[in-house]
């Protein structure tokens, strides 16, 4: 037993002095922490175990083999807010955190582990892409990751945290997942780096304008959360996953709230403004409704005419969609709707209840948008929202015209609960459109056309967008108070607890992508 324990120790000092004080230092002066330091600021202190820490990597078919342990990734499992969880951090010190076939098999074991238990997995990348060594064997490993995202897909939440280079073919695993995360200056992400970029194009562009985090976060839309270094980042992460289920079977964690469910809210009836053009800032009512007025916002700089965040309502986990009236009017265009829908659809995927806040003029008119599909991107998030099982209840803040009021969970498209506030307008179009091809003739032969147009906008407002008419006909369940939206909202949802829906048998839908 003695020299078996021996050569056991020897085995584990060996692994020990692979992780020295020099191996440490080399990623410190990135700026980043190393894969195991990540590893063990997201799971709960003493609770990670980690699996093939002792797997070498395979043999080179062109070029040197390197000897290291682990393979350049950091695999295992653990509690995370005491909750099970699976997680693979790929070490740059090692081989460059490249993937090689042992490498990715390492990840997929994690994520067949994940998928037979219902953990999420988590995946913390920083790595240079294929191992150039290993050829096909090594490259053939990114498309074993690729069909394990796939499938596990709605089953159970998969987030990507970008710690490090992404580049190529690493960069669909991330994009096949439910969120990313990524770190600001040292993070990037992209399919053709800048060298091949300059080489095809003749463009000189720098790695942070190609992939880095402000772009993908503001431009593209890939990233779902920025924060300015690993700790902040890791410590984003075991926030988004409070509000997530461990898997599409469960529901997520309820929290016993120490804030009223009936508190009423006079502030509420002050936020919209009296003129119906004029902006407001639609976070400050939805600090007003939820929880201690705390929530996750989803994808902040991007598409920021729509709002989407997590929050809680009476402890229960809830997901928000808000048109965002401070920002192009809070318009729907391509971007927009294509936020908005994948929100919707993680939402859905794991019992997640959707909040919408509705405050739309309609679609953002223009050449530039219908000839970058509209009309398809805009049908995404109509898709998105019909086909949603959860509990879903609207409130109309202010404008819901035409097509737009349509896709933002009407009743039509199965909105369970619609309210409206006494300062709504609902109508196909806004009054000034609407009087301008009604009255087109009129207003030409007035003498006085400013009068004629301001009375008979007045007209418009009390005669057809007003929302006791929706009311009265069914359209809409109720004219709320405003400062009662929180009870209203919260009681609503305890009704909807046992909600199920019965659709027709099909293999699946085809979503307009």
């Amino acid at each position: 037993m003695k020299k078996s324990y021996e050569q056991f120790s020897a085995r584990r000092e060996l692994l020990d002095k692979q992780y020295d004080e020099t191996y440490v230092q080399k990623q410190h002066k990135r700026g980043k922490l190393t894969a195991h330091e990540r590893i063990l600021l997201l799971f709960d202190e003493g609770t990670f175990e980690e699996t093939d820490a002792y797997i070498p990597p395979a043999e080179a078919s062109f070029g040197k083999t390197v000897k290291a342990f682990g393979d350049g990734v950091v695999t295992g499992f653990g509690r995370v807010n005491g909750r099970l969880v699976y997680a693979y951090s790929q070490d740059f010190n090692v081989l460059g955190g490249s993937l090689g076939s042992r490498h990715a098999a390492k990840i997929v074991k994690i994520q067949d582990m994940a998928l037979k238990t219902g953990s999420p997995v988590v995946g913390l990348i920083d790595s240079g892409g294929a191992r150039i060594q290993e050829g096909i064997t090594g490259l053939n490993g990114y498309g074993d990751i690729f069909k394990r995202n796939v499938y596990s897909s709605g089953v159970i939440p998969q987030i990507s945290v970008i710690m490090g280079p992404a580049a190529g073919g690493a960069v669909y695993s991330p994009a096949l997942t439910d969120f990313i995360f990524m770190t600001a200056d040292t993070s990037y992400m992209f399919v053709t780096g800048p060298n091949v970029v300059k080489e095809v194009l003749n463009e000189t562009v720098s790695t942070e304008d190609l992939g880095g985090a402000s772009v993908h976060s503001t431009k593209s839309g890939v990233a779902d959360f920025v924060y300015s270094d690993d700790e902040n980042t890791i410590l984003g992460v075991k926030r988004l996953l409070s509000f997530l289920p461990l898997n599409n079977m469960e529901n997520p964690p309820l929290i016993k709230s120490d804030d009223t469910a009936k508190r009423v809210e006079d502030q509420l009836r002050n936020i919209v403004p009296e003129d119906p053009d004029k902006p407001y800032d639609v976070k400050e009512i939805v600090e007003l409704l939820v929880d201690n007025g705390d929530y996750m916002e989803v994808a902040e700089n991007h598409a920021s005419n729509i709002f989407t965040a997590f929050a809680r309502m009476d402890g229960q986990v809830v997901g928000i969609v808000a048109n965002q009236p401070k920002v192009m009017a809070g318009t729907l265009d391509i971007d927009s709707s294509i936020k908005g829908a994948r929100f919707i659809n993680i939402c859905n995927s794991f019992n997640i209840p959707i909040i919408t806040l509705e405050d739309v003029p309609g679609f953002l008119p223009g050449t530039d948008q219908e000839h970058d599909g509209i009309i398809r991107h805009g049908a995404k998030l109509l898709y998105a929202y019909t086909f949603a099982s959860v509990p879903k209840i609207t409130v109309i803040l202010r404008k819901a015209y035409g097509g737009a009021y349509i896709v933002m969970n009407s009743k039509g498209i199965g909105g369970d609960f619609v309210f409206a506030w006494p300062t709504a307008e609902i109508a196909v179009m806004g009054p000034d459109g609407a009087i301008a091809i009604l009255y087109r003739k009129e207003l030409a032969e007035s003498e006085d056309p400013v009068m004629l147009k301001k009375e008979l906008t007045q007209k418009y407002r009390e005669e057809v967008t007003n929302p006791y008419i929706a009311d009265e006909k069914g359209f809409i369940d109720e004219v709320i108070d405003p400062a009662m939206t929180r009870s209203k909202i919260i009681t609503s949802l305890k009704a909807l607890d046992r909600k199920t829906e019965y659709r027709p048998k099909r293999k699946h839908g085809n979503m307009p992508l």
